[in-house]
Parts: C-alpha cells; structure tokens; sequence
C-alpha cells in the first residue's frame, strides 16, 4: 500500500517506449483460455513470477499457501514472487524494461489507452461479475481484475474509547474533535496520521476529496478547472481538518519518522486510538496483537451534516504481462488467486465480485451507521495526463504531505493552481 513520488522522466521513458512498440504489440495474439478438464489441467507446466507489494504475504508465507493449493490443480506448475516496496513508482521502470514478471498489479497512473502496450485482455469468462466496471479497461477489453474492494473510515481502537469516556461514536466533526480531545487528556494518541511514511495521507487528500461531494467524477472534472485548489471547496476543507489535528496535537509527536509498523502494533494496544484508513487496515490489526473484538470501524464525519459520504474503491488490479513467455499458465494463476483463494477474505477486503457477501463483522458495524456508498470511477486519461505534465504525484501522497505542512495554504494552492492552468494550456 505504500506510494512514492512518481518521476516524470519516468513517466516520460514509460510512455516513449509504449508508443514505440505500439505497431509491434498490435500483431500478438490475445492469450488463450486457461484450460479446463484433467486433461487440460495436466499439461500446465512451468515457473511464473507474480510482482506485488505484499512484501509482507511473501515473507509471512501466505503467498506461498495460495501456491501450495494452486499446485494441487496445477501440479507441474509453480509461481514466484517478488515484492517492490515502492510499487508504484518502481513498476513504471520495470514496465519499460519489458522486466516485469508474468502476473503484476496494474500502475494506477498508466492511462487506460496504454493498457495493450504491456497487458493482455481477459476474455469475457475471466472478467465477469468484476463490480468495477470502467477501471482496467481500453477499447471494449479488460485488461485486469480487483484483488478486492475497500472503503475508507475511521479504524478505531474500542478499548481506547473506553478507557477515555468516549460512550458514543462521533457522528459530526465537532464530536470527532472532542473524542480525540478526551483521548489526548487519556493519555491516548488520538489518531495515527503516518504522516513519516507518506503514502497514508492520501486519505487527507484525493481519497477524502474525491467523495465527501458525493461525485466521484470530482477530481476528473478537475480538468475543466484553472483553479481547482480552494480553501473553501473540498480540497481547503480535507487539509484544514488534518491541519487542525496536527495543531491541537491530536496525532503522533515523531511526524517525520516512517512507523506504519509501529503504529499498528500501538493501535492494537490501545496506546493510539485510530486511524484514518480503509478497511483492509482491520485484518493487519488482528496480526498486530489485537483482539476482532477490541477493533471497531465507522464513517469519517468529515463535517458536522446528519449523514456522510463513504467511498467504495477497488483494491490493485491484477494482469497478465504482454510480455510473459508463459501466457496460458499466467491467465490460470490470475483466475485461480482472484476467484479461488481466499486472499479477499484473509487479508480485510471486501469481496470484489459484486454478488458475494461480505464477512467483515467490523463492516457491518460501519454500515449500521447508514453511510452513503459513492462508487469510484476510473481516473480518466486527460486526469492522469495533466497530473503527469503538472508533476503532481497524486497516486504517492507526497505532495499532500507538504499542503499538511505548509505555512501559508492558501499560498500552496495558488502555486499548484499555477502548474495546473499551465498544464491544462499545453494540452489544450
């Protein structure tokens, strides 16, 4: 889950070298169908290498299970992994080098149109019930399936709430802010922000931003926009409310030390009282020590309205590489880590297939609270190019870390209001 800065010259030697091999991967032929029946299933053989960033399933040997049961169907088969702590920056070079395994997670910052460049298409068979119908997706192909669904709020500690008085769930901000005042006089870090470790605060920006309107077209219709950074529309009002913790020292004292292990191990102990995260933090809380009946989970009140907003967002999709030498056993592992491990379930996820149920009691407790679900919607190409030619790194939080930070914010957003129009002209 982590994120770094996206590079431009990166992003740049990506699209150059997608552009270059265009006419070449046009004449691939689309894979074939796993096979079906023991005879087909017999004469899958061969090693196959899984990119991911679950350093942690790959060391914990979890991966390793779901190869065990892939072996027992597939017995001449094998699969590999190898972890990049930094995905999202460091797949966009792997991608170029044409060195990215067989099996990986799609880049959230590729455009949709570069999709055949480095992914195969699924058949129709392979992507059906897949909820989220326009990501992952190019000319009428899908090119990957959601490893799972999450939904962002507030990931509480209820041994925390307890200890500090707190008898009832926030449901406005202003209670929010008074629950995590009650936890300071308790002795309690309200909240863990993980501001050192970056990657979280996107939840204080686009993630926040992007439903607390209800839209989740908002930040695609950035593009339309010369100055979307206000103090008085999404953006101001996200960033105020992180500003605000952090200036009533409602969150951790070391914010420039990278402790997402640490904090996890707190939160689970009762000495932090919540996060800000989505829901696949709950099952990373049981693995920290804590009891499923010690750990809650409900809406962020991001303002003081009776009712709010929630986001539902898939997790990483998962492809085939155009460019693996083992095609037919790839798609196989595809289908069977997706639809036949219970990966979603393991790990805190919702389910991705929109007809199951899911199975977190901590999520029926954060719909008991009667949220309003706000589908996502892809990143549109235009969204991601302009981001790019601005140099905003969206998908990493690096630049949420310094609107945090900064002394003057409404000085910020008139620089990122800059690059932004200047961006938006060259495209036009």
């Amino acid at each position: 889950m982590k994120g770094m800065r996206i590079r431009w010259t990166t992003v740049l030697l990506l699209f150059l070298l997608a552009t270059g091999c265009e006419s070449q991967n046009n004449k691939q032929i689309a894979s074939t169908p796993s096979p079906t029946g023991d005879q087909g299933i017999s004469r899958l053989s061969g090693n196959i290498v899984m990119l991911t960033n679950r350093i942690d399933l790959i060391e914990n040997g979890a991966f390793q299970g779901y190869v065990d049961q892939f072996k027992q169907k597939y017995p001449q088969a094998n699969v590999e992994f190898e972890g990049l702590s930094n995905y999202a920056t460091d797949i966009l070079v792997r991608l170029s080098t044409r060195d990215a395994g067989d099996v990986l997670l799609l880049p959230v910052n590729l455009p949709a149109k570069e999709l055949d460049y480095f992914f195969e298409p699924l058949d129709e068979a392979t992507s059906a019930h897949e909820r989220f119908t326009t990501f992952a997706t190019y000319g009428g192909k899908r090119y990957g399936l959601s490893t799972g669904t999450t939904t962002s709020g507030i990931v509480y500690n209820k041994r925390a709430f307890e200890q500090a008085g707190i008898l009832e769930i926030p449901r406005t901000l202003d209670e929010f802010y008074a629950a995590c005042a009650k936890l300071k006089e308790a002795g309690i870090t309200p909240l863990y922000m993980n501001y050192g470790a970056v990657w979280p605060l996107r939840e204080w920006g686009n993630n926040l931003v992007n439903y607390m309107t209800g839209n989740a077209e908002y930040l695609n219709n950035m593009v339309s926009e010369d100055s979307p950074w206000q103090l008085n529309n999404e953006w101001g009002k996200s960033l105020s409310i992180a500003r605000t913790m952090i200036a009533k020292g409602y969150v951790e004292d070391q914010l420039f030390s990278n402790n997402w292990e640490i904090s996890k191990t707190k939160l689970a102990k009762g000495e932090v009282g919540m996060y800000l995260l989505g829901n696949w933090t709950i099952r990373q809380e049981f693995d920290a020590g804590a009891s499923p009946d010690d750990i809650g989970f409900f809406p962020f009140p991001y303002d003081n309205s009776s009712t709010h907003y929630v986001s539902l967002n898939p997790d990483w999709f998962v492809g085939v590489s155009k460019f693996s030498k083992n095609k037919e056993l790839s798609m196989a592992w595809l289908n069977f880590f997706v639809k036949e491990t219970s990966y979603t379930a393991d790990w805190g996820f919702l389910p991705a297939d929109s007809s199951a149920e899911p199975s977190l009691p901590q999520y029926r407790e954060f719909m008991s609270y009667k949220p309003k679900l706000v589908e996502a919607t892809v990143q549109s190409d235009a969204f991601i190019e302009m981001a790019n030619r601005a140099k905003l790194s969206f998908w990493s939080g690096d630049y949420i870390q310094e609107l945090i930070a900064a002394p003057d914010l409404q000085k910020s957003f008139d620089e990122l209001n800059a690059k932004w129009k200047e961006a938006r002209a060259e495209l036009q």
